[in-house]
């Protein structure tokens, strides 16, 4: 029997050559590992909602961890900016945790203290950088686990693990109609300078998915109105294209390509973030006033 390393395949390759690099789909991704690590991440996430609604915290938490450390790295080898770490890691861990007893005010009072200790924080380095660095320690503890904070208090209702599914398939739906349209139909770029591969095609595919996945999981699993999820998914694909559009710009202003590595096909776990932090504080915040626990 022969096989295809002993003779010339389809793809012309001679005989004995490695086996080529796998080539990324049209929108910039290897899509067999994405969709790999998309599915394992998802079942994690779905299962400790249907089973043990509180274990999703844990999950944000450790999110917020890695997704801190991956973005506190990219501004050092990009811009030589030093976030202060420790005070970021242990803020965040306590916005996530605190906003489950305490909802709002704890994630918000757990914040102002973060702010206060990365002040003093960066004492021991000197005058040189200082606002430079302390803006950014701010910055990424408002990004990142202020914003996840809003994630873990979607699950404190008792309807809670069904809030948390209508965010995340929100999400998801935005993302895969954003990106089937965008490789199918898109011609003509949303933000040329920022993300050129983004497409007003496919942010009309973002919402088109978008509104329909909220109208669905809304109704079917809250017991919304029809126009109330509607609402609900509209605020989604606009909170995750910015996210998208937020996460591009720092990208492309410390000129690196992804935030890490952690995540093959996805680039770090920072990149899958981007969609899904101001998503999670736009969820709640609908969620609160439109269809109330």
């Amino acid at each position: 029997m022969v096989t295809a390393g002993q003779c010339e395949g389809e793809s012309g390759m001679p005989a004995g050559a490695p086996d080529p690099p796998s080539r990324p789909s049209r929108a910039g991704r290897d899509l067999r590992a994405a969709i790999g690590v998309g599915v394992v991440l998802g079942a994690a996430i779905i299962l400790s909602l249907l089973m043990v609604r509180f274990v999703f915290i844990g999950i944000v938490a450790a999110a917020v961890a890695v997704s801190s450390v991956e973005l506190a790295n990219a501004l050092k080898r990009g811009s030589g900016t030093r976030v202060s770490l420790v005070p970021v890691l242990v803020g965040g861990q306590a916005m996530v945790w605190l906003s489950w007893p305490f909802g709002l005010r704890g994630a918000l009072v757990a914040f102002a203290i973060t702010v206060l200790a990365c002040l003093a924080w960066r004492f021991r380095h000197g005058v040189d950088g200082y606002v430079r660095d302390v803006t950014a320690s701010v910055f990424t503890a408002a990004y990142v686990p202020l914003f996840a904070a809003f994630a873990a208090m979607l699950v404190r209702p008792e309807d809670g693990a069904f809030r948390a599914l209508c965010f995340m398939i929100g999400v998801v739906a935005s993302d895969t109609g954003g990106y089937a349209f965008g490789v199918l139909f898109g011609k003509h770029p949303m933000a040329p300078k920022i993300s050129p591969k983004k497409s007003w095609e496919g942010f009309a595919g973002s919402m088109l998915v978008g509104v329909g996945a909220g109208a669905l999981s809304v109704t079917l699993m809250l017991g919304g109105e029809w126009w109330e999820g509607m609402l609900f998914g509209a605020a989604l694909v606009c909170t995750a294209t910015l996210g998208d559009l937020m996460e591009s710009l720092i990208k492309r202003d410390l000129g690196i390509k992804d935030m890490g590595n952690l995540l093959p096909g996805h680039g770090g776990l920072m990149d899958r973030m981007d969609s899904l932090l101001p998503s999670a504080a736009a969820a709640w915040m609908m969620l609160f006033w439109l269809v109330p626990s």
